[in-house]
């Protein structure tokens, strides 16, 4: 298991710890230190003395043309000696069976690969519509790949369990050194191999401890939202007029008088369905499904806003480095040639 860490002092013992605890199965953990400033380090170091099955790796400069977290996820797997390799984040909670459990789901299927969504414990109800509405937008990709579908791919950095020979032979994350999108992105990476993934929620099995509230998660995908676009300008341009076109067809429907123009603000609140299955699956009241529809707006405003702070800034800044829109559309693993199986 490999877990990267920065400035995680005040949660990496406990995810330590309950990565320890894993049940049915045998534990080697590298954590790797990128660059912290506090005292994640020195507690790391501390509990590898306590506990052989843990070992630490410091990270004190960055080479060029490396994302601080592929690099240190590529310095961990690097050393990593299992049949598997679980990429966990160091603020991500684990429960005692989880990684037992996909490794069976993993021979029952005859898959190389099994990736969980992050589950949370949202402090509003915003908050929970937004990551209904997160799951929602993740639905059609679920579907996809879980059905074996010729070009679809998924992955998670809360959990993403690969087969040690799999990640070696599709080029791991010294192919995705520049992706922002890594974890997503290693899912590509494993069907140009010829792999094959099953994707699931994750809910309490893999719990993040971030993200409590739509504001919080609004800042928080400020550097994710543009790259999943692929940093294409155009794009956001279009899909924010085509979002704001949608919007004003909702308000503006109803006082058409006419069946259609009725029906508009009907089909968009009818995301209130969809919703209540995945709070049901999660063990959450109705509340954050009723909020959906009106938080539902606020993933698009997030696409647009982090286009808007990406392109201002010329680029991003991520663990204390900062790097340009040059470099990341020029390291973009979608580029690469496919990897023959």
């Amino acid at each position: 298991m490999v877990v990267p860490a920065h400035n995680e002092e005040g949660r990496i013992e406990r995810t330590i710890g309950l990565i320890l605890g894993q049940t049915g199965v045998e534990v080697e953990l590298i954590v790797v230190d990128d660059r912290s400033s506090d005292r994640t380090g020195e507690i790391v170091q501390r509990l590898a003395k306590e506990d052989g099955r843990v070992r630490g790796i410091r990270v004190d400069q960055l080479p060029e043309g490396w994302l601080g977290k592929c690099h240190a996820c590529h310095r961990g797997a690097s050393v990593a000696t299992g049949e598997w390799i679980l990429f966990t984040d160091a603020d991500c909670w684990l429960k005692p069976d989880v990684v037992a459990r996909a490794l069976r789901l993993a021979a029952r299927e005859g898959v190389e690969h099994v990736a969980l969504t992050p589950g949370v414990a949202p402090g509003t109800l915003p908050g929970r519509g937004w990551h209904l509405s997160f799951l929602i937008s993740l639905a059609n990709w679920f579907s996809r790949i879980n059905r074996d579908k010729p070009k679809a791919y998924f992955g998670m950095g809360a959990f993403n369990l690969i087969q040690r020979a799999l990640y070696q032979r599709c080029g791991g994350y010294e192919a995705l050194r520049l992706t922002v999108l890594d974890d997503v992105k290693l899912g590509l990476l494993v069907r140009r191999a010829g792999g094959r993934t099953r994707a699931f929620i994750g809910g309490d099995d893999a719990e993040c401890q971030w993200g409590g509230t739509a504001r919080v998660m609004i800042r928080l995908m400020e550097k994710n939202y543009f790259a999943t676009i692929e940093y294409r300008t155009g794009l956001v341009i279009g899909g924010g007029m085509m979002a704001m076109l949608l919007a004003v067809i909702t308000m503006a429907g109803p006082f058409t008088g006419r069946w259609a123009g009725v029906a508009a603000p009907c089909a968009w609140f009818s995301l209130v369905l969809p919703a209540a299955v995945f709070a049901r699956r999660l063990g959450w009241g109705m509340g954050g499904a009723l909020m959906m529809p009106l938080v539902f707006p606020l993933l698009i405003y997030a696409l647009l806003r982090s286009a808007a702070v990406t392109i201002r800034q010329g680029g991003v800044r991520w663990r204390d480095t900062f790097y340009s829109l040059e470099q990341l559309r020029a390291g973009d693993v979608i580029k690469m040639k496919k990897i023959k199986s």
